[in-house]
């Protein structure tokens, strides 16, 4: 046998109800809107009525309109004239007139639907928005009408009712909204965000903008004619769509920006695998792409060319020896000199290399600055024979950088030449191989570097992972080649 004691069981199910935040978000919506009723009640048995219902229709369909197109000040900062009339409704047109305006400017809201969120449901939603917004614009209109009453109609009188109005407006918005993220479960930093948010509206929106512009819309409504209100709402509706069209297309060229840099990232890494695999079959010449691209970069910034071409260069150095992934077994790691049927078949890297990049799309000029950079400046080089200005500019560069970490670096066949010896080399070859520009600035460059930039020695040199990101490593990228 059990015994069930009733007040157990209802504090029970009351502490179910509470511990489920659907459950407590539906029990307090549903105070909201009773509330809500209760107090249009009030002011009705109260004798408050909506005068001229026309101009009252016409603000709220304004409000709604103007709440639809509300914009973002800050992350945590959401703004709309959709206030302005509510609380004009309150100064003119009573307690009842601004509630029933205040709760029709949420028929504009464009974010009515949250799916996925069964807290933030969109009836849910509505009806929540809609009370705090009814009880916020009775809050107004009785404070408003209250200090009417205590002082003459005059613009004076004006400012100080629309001023109260909208400080106890915004109050009665900023509480309802933090007890709302209470009742949700927010943290103590969403907490603080809300009470920031209130905060900023008082002091930044309600006393120097809402106050003046309500007050001398209400003198002009009284003194002059009905119409100034059309002639003041209507510009400021359009003025605060342009400003979220403004914050929509600086969204949207952000977007634009951080899609860009993922490309560019995407771009290095991809480079980076293909390098990784070169490296992993020639170890005499791993680090030798990291080093060029490197040589490359450095060069293009001393010519002064734009940090777009920069960066090409940087990424066109690291891929110009790929085609290398294509010549025969053997060939690279042969110790001695090559016979002319061989360096027939090494001379073919270059146009493999533009094979290879040409299946991809974003790789179309890069593939033909891989392919022209053993050209020479003579019409000597290879494979096409280009001459003086028909070679891209991108691969004359790689050209310069290229020939030196080759004369500075071990062989199979050979040993490193010093670098003074390499770029003596580079001086004789100016007009005939090299560009004369490009190896000014080169040599310019190693006068006054250091040795371990000269031999390719730093840290930066030794892989694509450690010069671009040092988070990644070679080790990962070879991984992710296999």
């Amino acid at each position: 046998m059990r015994i069930v004691y009733p007040l157990r069981g209802i504090d029970q199910v009351f502490r179910q109800t509470l511990g489920d935040p659907h459950r407590r978000t539906v029990l307090y919506v549903g105070l909201l809107v009773g509330l809500a009723l209760s107090t249009t009640v009030a002011l009705i048995a109260a004798g408050h009525g909506i005068e001229a219902p026309i101009v009252a229709v016409a603000l709220a369909v304004t409000a709604a309109i103007a709440e639809r197109s509300s914009v973002h000040l800050t992350r945590g900062t959401e703004v709309s004239i959709s206030v302005l009339p509510t609380l004009f409704a309150a100064v003119l047109l009573g307690p009842l007139a601004a509630a029933a305006v205040g709760a029709a400017s949420m028929l504009g809201d464009p974010e009515l639907v949250s799916r996925g969120d069964p807290d933030r449901a969109p009836r849910l939603k509505w009806a929540s928005y809609t009370s705090t917004r009814l009880l916020g614009g009775a809050g107004m209109g009785l404070a408003a009408q209250a200090v009417l009453d205590a002082v003459p109609s005059t613009l004076g009188g004006l400012i100080a009712a629309t001023l109260v109005g909208a400080l106890i407006g915004e109050l009665l918005e900023g509480a309802f909204s933090v007890l709302t993220g209470v009742v949700r479960g927010l943290g103590i930093t969403e907490t603080a965000a809300l009470h920031k948010s209130l905060l900023t509206h008082l002091i930044f929106l309600v006393a120097p903008v809402y106050a003046p512009v309500v007050a001398l819309l209400a003198y002009a409504y009284l003194e002059f004619s009905p119409w100034s209100l059309a002639l003041f709402l209507a510009p400021a509706i359009a003025a605060q769509r342009l400003y979220g069209l403004y914050q929509e297309q600086r969204r949207l060229a952000d977007d634009l920006s951080f899609a860009n840099e993922t490309l560019e990232r995407a771009n290095l890494q991809f480079a980076g695998a293909l390098i990784a695999t070169l490296d992993a079959r020639d170890r005499y010449t791993a680090g030798h792409s990291a080093a060029v691209a490197i040589y490359s970069r450095d060069i293009a910034k001393r010519m002064a060319l734009s940090p777009v071409t920069q960066d090409l260069a940087y990424l066109c150095g690291l891929v110009h020896d790929i085609g290398k992934i294509g010549l025969p077994p053997g060939l690279l790691e042969k110790p001695g000199a090559l016979t002319l049927d061989e360096r027939r078949q090494m001379q073919q890297h270059s146009a493999i290399g533009e094979r290879i990049l040409a299946h991809v799309d974003e790789y179309s000029e890069i593939a033909t600055i891989v392919r022209h950079h053993h050209e020479r400046m003579d019409g000597q080089g290879y494979p096409d024979g280009l001459a003086d200005d028909d070679i891209p500019l991108v691969s004359r560069i790689i050209a310069v950088a290229d020939a030196y970490n080759a004369m500075t670096s071990d062989r199979p066949y050979r040993d490193a030449m010093p670098s003074r010896v390499a770029r003596l080399r580079l001086a004789q070859a100016v007009d005939s191989q090299f560009d004369t520009a490009a190896v000014a600035a080169f040599e310019a460059i190693l006068a006054g570097a250091g040795e371990d930039y000269r031999v390719a020695a730093r840290v930066d040199f030794k892989s694509f992972a450690q010069s671009t990101y040092e988070d990644a490593s070679v080790d990962e990228t070879r991984a992710a080649v296999a």
